[in-house]
């Protein structure tokens, strides 16, 4: 897996680091949500080209581990970013003609936005139109359940629980005085809802402001400390990831928590 990101860097989660905090322990688990109808298109190419990046701040869905299973989701599923990260549960419904006979349902990753188009009505071609619920699939997502020609196809869908391998990683760029965090690789509701981060000495619990998408900034010089982070998701469950960017990180370098939601 080291493989598909680089630089990464794994570290060590020690549950006696540091200042003596305690770890932070979860209660329960993120849970699939009941079935909504919808429908669904394709975008990019048959290799996932033009799919990879896109507004939730991603930079290479397939190096970052989500792969080409995933989707730009209308205004409506959007919500200004901060449902980048969750992941649905898709089957093309009431199309005996389009849909392909026997395929197990299709997981994805909210990873971009399908931005509406009121030049169209919503019901002809202005599919990811507020209100609608529509999810944009990437060409190789949709043919596993659809037949190409057909364009559009009714769907259910459902939120569904973020599986992931590893645990919770975090990048940093910019500088000492403007500081980008991308969170990626969130397991459970998959999303962030909010960031924040503390240093070994002089750095507090600082509340990050979300950038775009999952990405998240703050003014406080991060350097020189090892870093904690906390992330809570959507569903309001918190992780803190203890000192999982030592004391010399690097921006631009990726760092991994050992365990994840």
């Amino acid at each position: 897996m080291s493989g598909l990101w680089a630089p990464l860097v794994v570290l060590a989660l020690l549950a006696s680091a540091g200042d003596g905090a305690k770890v932070h322990h979860k209660h329960g688990r993120f849970t699939a949500g009941p079935w909504k109808p919808a429908h669904a298109t394709f975008y990019g190419g048959r290799d996932g080209s033009d799919t990879r990046a896109g507004a939730c701040g991603y930079k290479d869905t397939v190096a970052e581990g989500y792969g080409l299973q995933t989707a730009a989701v209308s205004t409506a599923m959007f919500n200004g970013g901060e449902t980048c990260g969750a992941c649905y549960e898709v089957r093309c419904t009431d199309s005996p003609e389009w849909c392909k006979a026997g395929t197990a349902p299709l997981t994805v990753t909210a990873t971009n936005l399908c931005p509406p188009n009121y030049q169209l009505p919503g019901d002809d071609g202005g599919w990811c139109n507020p209100p609608r619920e529509h999810l944009d699939l990437t060409m190789p997502a949709f043919l596993q359940i659809a037949e190409e020609k057909a364009g559009i196809v009714p769907i259910s869908y459902r939120r569904v629980p973020c599986v992931k391998l590893g645990g919770i990683r975090y990048t940093i760029t910019g500088n000492k005085y403007f500081n980008m965090v991308a969170v990626t690789n969130v397991g459970g509701a998959g999303d962030v809802a909010a960031l924040k981060v503390k240093g070994n000495k002089r750095v507090k619990w600082t509340l990050l402001q979300r950038n775009w998408g999952q990405v998240w900034q703050t003014s406080e010089d991060l350097t020189g400390e090892s870093l904690t982070f906390r992330v809570m998701t959507g569903d309001h469950r918190k992780h803190t990831s203890w000192h999982v960017l030592p004391r010399d990180w690097q921006f631009g370098v990726t760092y991994q928590a050992p365990k994840n939601f």
